[in-house]
This record gives C-alpha cells, sequence and structure tokens, in this order.
C-alpha cells in the first residue's frame, strides 16, 4: 500500500479534510467485517476499497501511532476507518484490512 500524497499533521485534521471529501460515515471493525452504526450495515472485505489512508506517529506516546484510511463501499458508502499500528494493533483488525483492495 502507497499513502496517498496530501500531508496531514494530525489525525483529527485528515478525518475533518476526509468529511469535507464526502468520506461521512464512520467504520468499525465488528465480527470480521466493517460495520456502520449510521446506516445499519455490514460491509465484508470484497465490498470495500481504500481510496486513501494516513499514518501518524506519536511524537512522545507509542499508543498514539494510528492509521486513518479513506474507503468506500461498491454501494457508494464513503467513510474511514481508524486503526492503531505497532505492539497495539488489533491483529483481527489488521487481517481483515489487508483483504481489502487498495485503489490505484
Amino acid at each position: 500500500m502507497s499513502a496517498s500524497p496530501r500531508n496531514y499533521l494530525t489525525m483529527l485534521e485528515a478525518v475533518e479534510n476526509l468529511r469535507k471529501r464526502g468520506y461521512n460515515y464512520e467504520f468499525n471493525y465488528e465480527h470480521a467485517c466493517l460495520y456502520c452504526d449510521l446506516i445499519s450495515k455490514k460491509f465484508n472485505a470484497e465490498d470495500l476499497r481504500i481510496t486513501e489512508y494516513y499514518r501518524f506517529e506519536g511524537m512522545s506516546d507509542p499508543d498514539d501511532n494510528t492509521i486513518v484510511y479513506a474507503i468506500e463501499s461498491k454501494d457508494g458508502h464513503k467513510g474511514t476507518l481508524i486503526d492503531a499500528y505497532g505492539p497495539y494493533a488489533d491483529e483481527h483488525k489488521s487481517a481483515f484490512i489487508q483483504n481489502i483492495r487498495v485503489m490505484d
């Protein structure tokens, strides 16, 4: 995977900009799929694609190591998923994300 060309200083800045560009849903990993509370819908990895992602490293706290994924479903739902990386990553969530196609 390669990161998008935009540079953000904070995770919040990235999420806010993605929302301005139509990524309005918040996806959560739940039971081997992504779930969106707002529309009460589950998505399998093959139903999704990662359009952008941004990695953030905490300056003083390794707990702050996160990745923001911009994700779009086949049926047009666009949202974000936030994941940790490193020692605090959820191995099941990370494995699921690896199965989502990355847009070139």
